[in-house]
Parts: C-alpha cells; structure tokens; sequence
C-alpha cells in the first residue's frame, strides 16, 4: 500500500516597503516570537533578518529588510538600499507592505523596483486598525489593486494579528514545491547575540532623541552561559563625544535605564537571568566607513 503523503511547499518571502511601514512587527507577529528592534521610528532595521512560519506542509521564509529609502545619501543608508533591494531578487515571493490609507513617491519608487525584479507579489496593506473611517479603506484597496497584477491584496494589521493567519495562507498556496529548507521547530536563522543587540538597540531609539538613535550601533563582545544565569557584555557605538555623554547621561542614569529595559526585554525572550554590562565608546564616522559596516554586520549583499 503506497503512502500519501501531502507534498510539502517552502520558500523565500521578501517583506518590501518603505521605512516604519511595519514590517518588523509584521514579521515578528508572524513567527511568534520577537525578533528584531521595532519602535515607532523609521529606519530602525538594519539588517536582512530571517524569520521561518512553519504550518502544516508549507515553510514560509521571511527576508525582513531596512525600509527603503531613495532619499537616503549616507554610505550605511545606501547599503541598508540595497540589501532590501537584493532580496528582491532573492525572493519566490514578494510582499508590498504600505500603509492603509497612504500610498507615497517612496512606495511607488519600490513599486518600479519590484516591477523591475519581476517577481510575484503579494499587495499587504497593514494597519488597518488606524483607519478610522472604514468607508474610504475599500476604494483604496481597489485603487491600489490596479496599479499591479498583484497574486493577491490583503489587508491586516500586523499590531493585532488582524487577518494575520490570511495571509499565511495566501503565502502558503503560491510556495513552490519543495522540502523545508529549516527544522519545523526552528524560527529564525539569527543566533541569541544578534537577538540581544537588537532589544539593546531597541532600548536605545526608545529612550533617546531624534539625532542621536541613528548614530548609535550595538555589538555584543562577551558572552558567557552560567548555571541559570547569562553574562553579556555589549558595546554602545556613538560618532562623537557629545552623544556620548547623551547616551551616558546625567550619573549614568540613562544608560542604567536602557540596560534595565534591555535586560528585562531579554530575560523575556531567553528565559533566563540576565547580567547585562554596556560599554560606550566613540568611533567617528562609523557609519561611512566599510570596515566598521561590515565588523557590525551592516554590510553589502553579496
């Protein structure tokens, strides 16, 4: 008697939009767990992170990338351009997130990149929950629908998990055929010091002006597992002395109120002690530099 099994789908899903969009939360939301910094500011990811949705025979792969920007003129700004650009490419799937209500010159620059790329996407239209008067949401998505020969548009709200399990689904019918590329119990390819310098730098953009969170970097040094504890050292980058003494503050009691939040965030996610040491040191202009881009793990694709 022959087995039927079902054949199983996986693939890679490109998540593309413009900055703060919500694409993070989206890809958080969806895999369960906490992966990346989100905050309320833009351009708060730098890195191509991997998030794994196992349901059943389908493995979706998400690639969460920086928003793009064209306006962006730094070096690391146009690195952080180009890897969400690369993973166009890369992807079986594309998703377009814009926001409901507000389609702008930078979604239609992304929208020229992913005609450009050619590949099937997938139109998400997230935070829904803010619009308020649902009357004007139908005629936008109908708007938006014609701009592209889109698989499918889906609105959501990657904050309340509206509609999330939709589009999970809508992904899942259009995956390849083919064997998972991870284990079903594995969630993202990102090791825990990426995950600890992520809600460190959370804890940073949260707590600190306008200026400086978009000069700041975060690296962990040293990390040791002891019996029901963790000891983690971690190095707080600035590009001059004064935000240092911001991020510092007054007795140190503003780094003591980013390590707290920081520390808390983690013990949460690894569920564990943690003993959490910053350190903070000026490094001018190393975000124009490839060394200290690549050191950081903010580099070009390859």
């Amino acid at each position: 008697m022959t087995e039927n099994r079902e054949r199983t789908r996986c693939g890679l899903v490109a998540l593309i939009g413009r900055p703060n969009v919500g694409k993070t939360t989206l890809l958080n939301r969806m895999v369960g767990e906490k992966l990346a910094a989100i905050t309320r500011k833009p351009h708060t990811t730098r890195n191509r992170i991997l998030g794994i949705v196992t349901q059943g025979s389908t493995q979706t792969v998400l690639i969460d990338t920086p928003g793009i920007d064209p306006e962006r003129s730094r070096l690391m700004n146009q690195v952080l351009n180009r890897t969400a650009v690369q993973a166009l490419s890369d992807a079986d799937i594309v998703c377009f997130i814009v926001e409901a209500g507000r389609f702008e010159d930078g979604d239609r620059f992304i929208l020229d990149a992913i005609r450009s790329a050619g590949r099937p996407t997938v139109l998400v239209v997230n935070k829904v929950d803010r619009v308020a008067d649902k009357t004007v949401l139908l005629p936008f998505l109908e708007a938006r629908a014609q701009e592209h020969d889109y698989l499918a548009v889906v609105p959501l709200s990657g904050k309340t998990g509206r509609n999330l399990q939709g589009l999970v689904d809508e992904l899942g019918r259009h995956l390849p055929e083919g064997p998972f590329l991870y284990d079903p119990e594995q969630l993202s390819d990102r090791p825990e010091r990426f995950r600890a310098e992520e809600m460190i730098r959370e804890a940073l953009l949260e707590r600190l002006g306008q200026e400086v969170p978009y000069a700041v970097a975060v690296q962990v040094e040293g990390w040791e597992d002891r019996p029901g504890i963790t000891h983690i050292d971690a190095l707080i980058l600035v590009e001059r002395q004064s935000q240092k003494g911001i991020v510092i503050g007054k007795g140190g009691q503003m780094l003591k109120r980013i390590g707290q939040a920081a520390r808390q965030q983690l013990e949460g996610l690894l569920g564990r002690k943690i003993m959490l040491r910053l350190t903070v040191r000026v490094e001018e202009g190393w975000s124009q530099s490839n060394r200290a881009l690549r050191e950081l793990g903010i580099e070009e694709p390859r």
